[in-house]
């Protein structure tokens, strides 16, 4: 009898890859239209700036909307606002944090090193803030400062310094909140007063820049904070939030390899010649050679964007001369399919993903099982020749 022999590479689970290529081709040129779309409408009234109107903030604010294009124009106009009333670009410049040192040592946080799909990461280690101290060493206003410093580097420098080592489109973070120790007692009155601030700023005026949140360490005190916490914030940065407890390790290793993790999350990183991982800001960010095409593209499409949008303007105006008052450029029934189209889109690649994550369970689950049965299979076959 001939011997059979159950291998892994013998079995085949059609992991959805092409279709999921498939669907993300389609749902991107979905939203380059509804881009588009908005670009237009925005020059239609005037009200598409020289600065800061670039197409990724664009579709992030459409996405902030649910690409329901007079939800996002209102939006994205008050953002404008936002960075004119607080000054903005002269903090992205001039701002200097001179207690960013002591800060750190009593508030532990920082970017370090990418995930898997080259996205930065970013940690907390919230169960280590000393409030007091951190009190002591600035003021809530100088923070919010900072975090608004830190906010426009990464959009500035940090997403495009890992669009170009991961070779694709990086627009979002991977973000680590240690809550070890944490509970409703350390949610004092200045604590809250910081975290809305911060959640404000975050979701008005940088939305869709998470792109997944694992909370670790969580124990039934932070269980009850949590309960408090999540009402702050809106349903699609929820549905991104994965509270885990101690075993956590397993979850965030599917996300990110190990000599990318801290040692104090169970990677094998110290950044020792740093200063520790979250003093180093370790990342394709501090790359010259990167570095330097980053600002070279910079320099170039400032001018190019401004003449860009210059031309936009003087085209549409033209156009609008010679056209009825009651036309628009793109009529509101395509506006509304595109929109139908995008939200079909990203649901089916929602359910895509979470097929893949349960089929790779599924196989490494199956590798377990016949390696566990593959001699017994064989003692079988020899003892039935």
């Amino acid at each position: 009898m001939q011997e059979t022999e159950v291998s892994v590479r013998d079995i085949h689970i059609s992991d959805g890859s092409e279709e999921e290529d498939s669907m993300h081709e389609q749902q991107n040129s979905n939203n380059e239209q509804m881009v588009e779309a908005f670009r237009n409408l925005l020059l239609l009234h005037g009200q598409l700036p020289a600065k800061h109107g670039d197409s990724n903030t664009l579709l992030r604010f459409l996405k902030m909307r649910d690409f329901d294009l007079g939800k996002a124009k209102d939006a994205f106009l008050s953002y404008v606002k936002w960075r004119v009333d607080s000054k903005v670009d002269l903090i992205s410049k001039e701002f200097k944090y001179e207690e960013y040192g002591e800060v750190k040592k009593h508030y532990p946080h920082g970017f370090h090193k990418v995930d898997k799909s080259g996205r930065p990461i970013y940690i907390e280690r919230l169960g280590m803030v000393d409030l007091n101290a951190f009190s002591k060493a600035t003021t809530i206003e100088r923070y919010v400062k900072y975090h608004i410093k830190e906010q426009e580097k990464t959009l500035s420098l940090r997403y495009p310094a890992c669009s170009i080592a991961s070779e694709k489109h990086v627009s979002s973070t991977t973000t680590i909140l240690d809550v070890s120790g944490l509970g409703m007692s350390n949610f004092s009155k200045s604590a809250r007063s910081l975290f809305m601030e911060i959640q404000k700023i975050d979701s008005n005026y940088y939305p869709e820049t998470l792109h997944r949140l694992f909370v670790v360490n969580a124990n039934s005190g932070f269980r009850m904070l949590w309960l408090a916490l999540k009402t702050f914030l809106d349903a699609r940065t929820l549905a991104k939030v994965q509270v885990l407890g101690p075993n956590y390790l397993g979850e965030l290793l599917e996300a990110i390899d190990p000599s990318n993790l801290p040692t104090f999350l169970g990677g094998n990183c110290t950044c020792s010649d740093r200063g520790g991982c979250l003093f180093s800001d370790e990342g394709p960010w501090n790359d010259p050679n990167i570095k330097a095409k980053i600002q070279e593209t910079f320099t170039m499409g400032d001018a190019d964007s401004e003449e860009h949008t210059m031309d936009k303007v003087s085209e549409n105006a033209s156009t609008n001369q010679k056209e009825d008052s009651g036309k628009n450029m793109i009529t509101l029934k395509k506006y509304a399919s595109l929109r139908d189209a995008v939200k079909e889109a990203q649901k089916r690649i929602e359910m895509l993903e979470m097929s893949l994550h349960e089929t790779k369970r599924a196989m490494n689950g199956l590798a377990e099982i016949i390696e566990t049965i593959k001699p017994n299979q064989t003692e079988t076959t020899n003892s039935q020749m």
